[in-house]
């Protein structure tokens, strides 16, 4: 195995957990300042939509598109032509997002009324909701330049990524929450409407990201003025493999667009109950599936070009196993402890017992889906890596046309739930069609050890959710407990649960040895 991609792995996944940490404070502030209120609706609106290109220009679709390249003219060995290579590719790259940048900010009603059409409705007939399109517009400006901000930092982060140095890519985002964090506690108090203060604290976290990189990026040496650089060879090749990624890397963000969309039709409430549950989701997929699948990239395309198709195998087989060993416990204990988790870390303030129960609903319905989601993390990359972005792509329209059938299947009978459930659908559809190319390729089979690996993982899963079952009190009877016994109950149980969990791997056979199957 390789020790030192263990090492990066474990490197990413410890920053992570420090930014998740992090993240759930800033969401216990603002639910304990908003609630799941129109404004905290509006705020979680305009966040997102920045938040969505940002998937797409500074992790998603570029990081996937520039690191192959990146690796490949890194191992030619030629410093200068890497040099212009990334001084032409910031400055193309900058160019083109400043100028959406621009345009957002000048077109946030357009943006409010596309994606926010229920307000937009009631605004024009007068009506109650009508408010929160005028506060959606206004707030779209002051988050949108964060785009800006953040596809720098995402660039920088790439490069450091490909050297090996994961540690302050990964740790940049903590800046982002204390940033929110601070504008909600010292700003937002100061205003008439907070929410515009927690807007301000998102812009300034892009900026302070940015700005906190851009040291350990000099240092590397490869720094030059950017340059407009639209027909540089290299640069073509990120352009045109980026173009599909676009869109087939980021399906399940454009999903959550879409029920952001249906969800402004909804109840007030909705598009935060969404949020929260979304917010506990992305703490075990930032956790580990995002971790393993920046850390797998690099490894990937180092494979390709060196066409070592066994350890290229071997690497994909090891990110698997990572996922499923980490996502299929965390996705079990999410949909047992779902209502519990969002009472500690929630209820005060704003927030009440009934919005924790409300979002408990959608957050099992994300559960759902997570091992879905992290396993398109760590298959997409089998593509990326060889520089194939259009397979993705297609079979992420796919993904995203079955996830507006199933929305407008379950949305109305369902409401809220109905979008979760839908989006764990099409994450799992997307996966499978990712994993059956690569299996009728040749590119990646899963082993028959792996599968024997996830069996035992599962089982053990099992026996782990029939003890918290067993030992989870009901809900009525948690509502009533005060908050420190809350906090010690789910630490209680989630300390069993893990312990129940790795006796139970033991005695079915697991062990560490089983997963050192990986090639750096």
């Amino acid at each position: 195995m390789s020790v030192k991609l263990l090492k990066s792995g474990l490197i990413v996944s410890f920053m992570t957990l420090l930014s998740r940490i992090l993240g759930l404070a800033r969401d216990v502030v603002v639910a304990n300042l908003m609630g799941a209120g129109a404004a905290a609706d509006v705020f979680f609106f305009a966040n997102k939509i920045p938040n969505f290109l940002r998937r797409l220009f500074a992790e998603g679709a570029f990081a996937q598109a520039f690191v192959p390249v990146l690796s490949q003219v890194h191992a030619e060995g030629d410093e200068q032509k890497l040099k212009l290579f990334l001084a032409r590719t910031a400055g193309t790259l900058g160019t083109l997002v400043l100028v959406v940048t621009l345009l957002g900010v000048i077109g946030s009603p357009v943006l409010a009324a596309l994606f926010g059409t229920g307000w937009f409705i009631d605004y024009l007939q007068g009506g109650a909701d009508g408010a929160k399109f005028e506060l959606a517009a206004l707030m779209l400006k002051i988050t949108f330049p964060y785009l800006f901000f953040i596809t720098l930092t995402g660039l920088s982060g790439a490069i450091l990524n490909t050297l090996n140095k994961f540690a302050v890519a990964a740790f940049t985002p903590v800046l982002l929450n204390v940033c929110i964090i601070s504008a909600a506690l010292y700003l937002s108090p100061q205003l008439a409407e907070p929410a515009v203060g927690l807007a301000w604290g998102v812009f300034f976290g892009g900026l302070v990201q940015l700005l906190f990189q851009l040291p350990f990026l000099l240092r590397t040496g490869l720094v030059a003025k950017p340059r407009w650089g639209w027909r540089d060879p290299n640069v073509t090749k990120v352009r045109k493999l980026m173009i599909p990624a676009l869109f087939g890397v980021s399906v399940s963000q454009i999903n959550l667009l879409l029920d952001t969309f249906i969800a402004s039709f909804l109840v007030t409430g909705s598009i935060s109950w969404l949020y929260y549950s979304d917010r506990l989701l992305e703490f075990p997929l930032g956790l580990f599936g995002i971790a393993i699948a920046t850390v797998i990239l690099p490894t990937l395309s180092r494979n390709h070009v060196s066409a070592d198709s066994v350890k290229f195998q071997a690497n994909m087989d090891w990110a698997v196993r990572m996922v499923c060993l980490l996502g299929i416990p965390a996705a079990a204990g999410l949909i047992v402890l779902a209502e519990a988790l969002l009472t500690v870390l929630f209820v005060r303030g704003e927030f009440d017992a009934s919005d924790a129960q409300k979002a408990s609903y959608s957050l099992m319905a994300y559960g759902c889906g997570l091992l879905s989601f992290m396993l398109i993390k760590v298959l997409a990359p089998g593509f990326f890596s060889r520089q194939d972005t259009k397979t993705p792509v297609r079979y992420g329209i796919w993904a995203m046309a079955a996830n507006m059938l199933f929305n407008i299947i379950l949305a109305f009978p369902f409401g809220y739930v109905g979008l979760a459930i839908a989006t764990a659908m099409s994450a799992s559809l997307n996966a499978i069609l990712l994993y059956q190319k690569l299996h009728r390729t040749a590119v990646y089979q899963i082993s028959r050890d792996t599968i024997l690996f996830l069996t035992r993982v599962m089982l053990a899963t099992l026996v782990m959710v029939a003890l918290l079952m067993w030992l989870k009190p009901a809900a009525d009877v948690w509502q009533q407990l005060p908050l420190i016994a809350q906090i010690t109950e789910l630490c209680r149980l989630i300390g069993l649960a893990l312990l129940c969990l790795l006796l139970s791997a033991l005695a079915l056979g697991l062990r560490p040895g089983d997963l050192n199957k990986a090639h750096g």
